[in-house]
Formats: structure tokens, sequence, C-alpha cells
């Protein structure tokens, strides 16, 4: 039986890297994205030249209505989630006292409000499958510890865990897994303006995280293997803590 997944967010970087990795363990892969249809097409004919099954999903997770239509129509096409990917995100990055209120508005419609409107509707789909299943959240080392000048991203990630914990409780007896990958810095484009040798100063690995590495550890999560592994946040910080 063939299981699909959503993986959100997946145009670029680390949702990327999550899709490439889903599809070369054997599952049909919606690929969502919001703007760039160019780059998401490419991430889908990437998987398919692999032998590997993709879908594109245009729609933005910030909102509601929208992706709900999406996602239903989606389901009532081709089938349920067996699992789900909560991977999109954006950043505004900024002292709190000088911090517009549409800058906290939309990293937290973004981050948090996101999972809510993804995995709301796909969730009852996925329980009638009677087949377990796999739920993820990309949080962040902010999320978990806090970072000077993202209060806006670090609150809408450490909501993210809160959320994957309470969801883990609420789903486990259906032998549905939730759990939270909290990357820290990852070459991707959301952290392309940082300096990189300040940066790498503070990791005790020395060097940035790749997206790669990150997919492979979602991709463990979604396999048989993990399957008593549930309400948990997994680092892949190079040591940060």
């Amino acid at each position: 039986m063939e299981r699909r997944v959503l993986v959100t967010g997946a145009s670029r970087g680390i949702g990327r890297a999550i899709a490439v990795e889903l599809a070369a363990s054997g599952f049909r892969v919606g690929v969502n994205y919001r703007t760039n249809e160019e780059a998401a097409r490419a991430v889908c004919d990437q998987i398919e030249s692999a032998g590997g099954k993709a879908d594109l999903l245009p729609f933005d997770v910030s909102e509601r209505a929208a992706t709900r239509a999406s996602l239903e129509a989606d389901i009532e096409k081709n089938g349920a989630y067996w699992g789900v990917v909560v991977n999109a995100g954006v950043t505004a990055d900024g002292p709190l006292a000088s911090m517009k209120p549409e800058d906290w508005d939309r990293v937290l419609t973004t981050n948090l409000d996101g999972f809510y409107n993804v995995v709301q509707p796909a969730l009852m789909p996925l329980v009638r499958l009677r087949d377990g299943g796999r739920i993820v959240t990309i949080s962040s080392y902010s999320g978990v510890h806090g970072n000077r000048g993202q209060a806006n991203y670090s609150a809408s990630k450490a909501g993210l865990i809160g959320a994957t914990r309470s969801l883990a409780l609420e789903v486990a007896k259906r032998g549905i897994t939730v759990n939270s990958v909290a990357p820290g810095f990852i070459a991707t484009d959301m952290v392309a303006s940082l300096p990189v040798e300040e940066v790498v100063e503070q990791v005790p690995l020395r060097r940035m995280g790749q997206p790669e590495e990150v997919a492979a550890l979602v991709g463990f999560l979604f396999s048989e293997r993990a399957g008593y592994i549930t309400g948990q946040v997994l680092s892949v910080d190079g040591g940060l803590g």
C-alpha cells in the first residue's frame, strides 16, 4: 500500500532535503510551496528522476481557509496522508523593543498557526487509515533555548514544541507518533546573512550543519524503527545543547 506524506515549505533548504529523503524511503511526497513554483517543480523532478513519486501542493500555511481547502481537495482525490512534516517557517528578527507588530504577527501566524492550519484538517483522515502514522515538526534551537533578537521566532518555535508534545499524547493510542526536530545553525538561505566564522565559533563541532543531516533524522523518525519514539524534541545542532 502506497503511503503519502506531506512536507510543507519543501521548495528549498531543509524542506527540500526532507522531501528528497522521504521519497528515497519509498513515500509519495506532497511538495508544498507558497510562491516559488519553479523551485518546487525542481524538487519534484529530482524525486521523480530518482524513481520516486511527488505531487505539487501550492498553498500558504498561514492562510487557514485556503490551506484547509487545498488539503481537503487533495485528500478527497488522492487519499489521506500517512505522515506530515510541518517545516514551513519565516523569520523577522529584531529587538522586541523595536519590533513591528506585523513582524510579530507574520512569524507567529506562519510558524505556529501553520501547525494548526495544516495538521488539523489532515489528522482525522490519518486516524481513519488505522495504520499508525508520523507527524514531525521542525522547531529550532531558538525554540528550546531562546535567542537574542528572535523573541517572535523563539516564541513560535517554543509553541510548536508544546503543540507537538500535546498532540503526541492525544494520538499515541492510535499508533501515531509526533516528534519535533530542533535544528541549530544549518546552511540554508535563512542563515545566509549571518557571519559564518563567528557562528561556527559557538558550535562545538565548529561547522554549520547541512540540510541533509536534518533530513536524515526526519527519515529515521518516519521509519518503522522509530515506532516507539514520540513526544520528543531531538536536536541537530552540532553540540550547542
